[in-house]
């Protein structure tokens, strides 16, 4: 069998050593408050270097918030200011030792912010007025659930400081030894909730129309790629469907995969060179059929239909469904979630079962 998924992927300057990559994964383990908020600790570092020592190609950090209310819970990694910022060069050295290209995901978590941690209470909402809780914000005022606090919704202004933000984090992950930024833009965060007709109801220039929904987006991304080096490329994680409008048991209006195609076509016209496509996340009663491989196809049709090169996730476990998934053309690089936290060393029990090669770290060469 040919090893395709081991084979080095170019994007503008940067070659990746292989299609094994890392999507971002929340940990929840930053101080919520005080100087040190956002920082990464020393579990990031482990978390993120084992995958690394087990000869991941590509590893993207977990959502990183551009500004605190951008947090999704009050333990996440940020890099809204410069002491995050430098704590993160310690990370990215590593990776960069090991062969590993360092990838971080910027992120905004909009209405769905303000939250405990998955473990505690699961993952309850926190109020405004409640310990680590803040106001959450959004296109409109309609909460994630009905125990989420109902969001602000940004003014015009408030949207152009956000886009600012972004771009600020972008700077301070350059100077922080990222080689690849990824804009958020999946799983309900803010960006996806301007994307959606379910939960974009504006009447303003960011709202109604196709078009109108995706200037928010095309904006970040815009502001993101004015800082990001010519030579680096710049990746957007999306949800290509909302599993609405596709699922014939569920009224509701959604975004929808042929929406995706659509944007990708827009994303790669302003400097994006890669899609990250993933699904759902906007509200939390959507149905998803979760069988092995089940994104896979979303790639897929963006990659065919778009001509973007794209990631696939969503449940690929195995390394022959891995390589099938790169060697077919459905996608040009596999992101391994769930499976990379059972087994850091994935990457090497694959290239033993397929005949391919990952480099080892040179502390464990024997003569």
């Amino acid at each position: 069998m040919s090893t395709t998924l081991f084979t080095p992927y170019t994007l503008r300057a940067l070659t990746v050593p292989n299609r094994i990559w890392m999507p971002a994964m929340c940990q929840y383990s930053a101080l919520p408050d005080g100087d040190a908020a956002g920082v990464p600790t020393d579990w990031h570092f482990t978390h993120l270097a084992a995958r690394a020592a087990g000869g991941t190609g590509l590893i993207i950090t977990e959502a990183t918030a551009v500004s605190p209310e951008g947090r999704i819970s009050p333990y996440d990694l940020g890099i809204w200011n410069d002491e995050q910022a430098a704590a993160f060069r310690r990370i990215t050295a590593f990776l960069k030792s090991q062969g590993t290209v360092a990838a971080i995901q910027l992120a905004h978590a909009g209405r769905k912010a303000s939250t405990e941690r998955t473990w505690v209470d699961r993952g309850r909402a926190l109020a405004p007025g409640e310990e680590h809780g803040w106001q959450p914000v959004g296109p409109g005022t309609a909460p994630f659930s009905p125990a989420h606090t109902a969001p602000h919704e940004l003014t015009g202004d408030q949207i152009r400081d956000t886009v600012r933000q972004f771009a600020d984090a972008a700077r301070r992950a350059l100077d922080a030894g990222f080689q690849v930024a990824e804009i958020h833009g999946a799983h309900g965060y803010l960006i996806h909730q301007f994307l959606s007709p379910h939960t974009n109801h504006r009447t303003d220039g960011y709202g109604g129309s196709f078009e109108g929904r995706i200037r928010f987006a095309l904006e970040v991304v815009d502001a993101v790629r004015a800082v990001w080096p010519e030579e680096l490329p710049l990746f957007f994680r999306v949800s290509a469907t909302d599993w609405l409008t596709e699922n014939p048991q569920d009224a509701r209006e959604g975004w929808t995969s042929q929406d995706t195609v659509r944007l990708a076509k827009e994303l790669q016209a302003h400097g994006v060179d890669l899609l990250d496509v993933s699904t759902g996340g906007l509200v939390p009663d959507a149905r998803i059929d979760a069988a092995p491989g089940f994104q896979v196809p979303f790639a897929e049709a963006v990659r065919n239909e778009a001509g973007l090169p794209v990631a696939a996730v969503g449940l690929i476990t195995d390394p022959a469904q891995a390589q099938a998934v790169v060697a077919e053309g459905r996608a040009d690089a596999v992101l391994l979630g769930r499976e990379l936290l059972r087994d850091p060393y994935w990457a090497r029990r694959a290239a033993a079962e397929l005949g391919g090669e990952v480099p080892s770290p040179v502390q464990y060469h024997r003569a």
